[in-house]
């Protein structure tokens, strides 16, 4: 298991392989269909300071957060995966949710030095994961707000890396 701390730096993803198992510590992003093409616009807008949002190594969840609990949603929702590239362009190393990416979106990540990792539908775990959490941006959209959370150890997979995928058969012992 590799322990990794946000902000994530682009000699740590260098070093990363297709199929390890990471624990990431740190503060994490959250975002869904509705808040990604506004966090989007914030970066069009040069807004996104307004938020205190820093998406320099960053991480963002696919997800939302609830009393219930936290667990990815799928990343090839058009809203969603239609975001990667540029989210990646603008300092986010790692998009965090469930499900295949399309080829194209893998290759961006790679050109962005950026990845995608998924991670098992396990709410109570992560919840307990999770040290703080708070909305910081689009509150009107409730669990799908922007937050912010603290983490401790949260275990994940790199599932595209490199222009490689492990939802394409793309796993090799290098």
């Amino acid at each position: 298991m590799i322990s990794i701390n946000t902000p994530i730096d682009n000699e740590t993803v260098k070093n990363l392989k297709l199929g390890d198992m990471i624990k990431v510590s740190g503060y994490i992003y959250t975002a869904r269909d509705a808040v990604l093409p506004k966090l989007v616009d914030l970066i069009k807008s040069n807004r996104l300071n307004n938020y205190n949002i820093n998406l320099e190594g960053s991480i963002i969840f696919h997800t939302a957060v609830s009393p219930a609990g936290i667990g990815p949603t799928s990343s090839n929702k058009l809203e969603i995966e239609s975001n990667i590239p540029f989210l990646s362009k603008h300092g986010v190393k790692m998009h965090l949710g469930k499900g295949a990416l399309k080829n194209d979106t893998i290759h961006e990540l790679k050109s962005y030095n950026s990845f995608y990792a998924t991670i098992p539908p396990v709410t109570a775990l992560l919840e307990s994961k999770i040290i703080s959490k708070k909305i910081i941006a689009f509150e009107e959209e409730g669990m799908e707000a922007l937050h912010l959370l603290e983490i401790v150890e949260f275990p994940i997979i790199v599932a595209a890396i490199h222009g490689k995928s492990l939802h394409n058969g793309d796993v090799t012992n290098e």
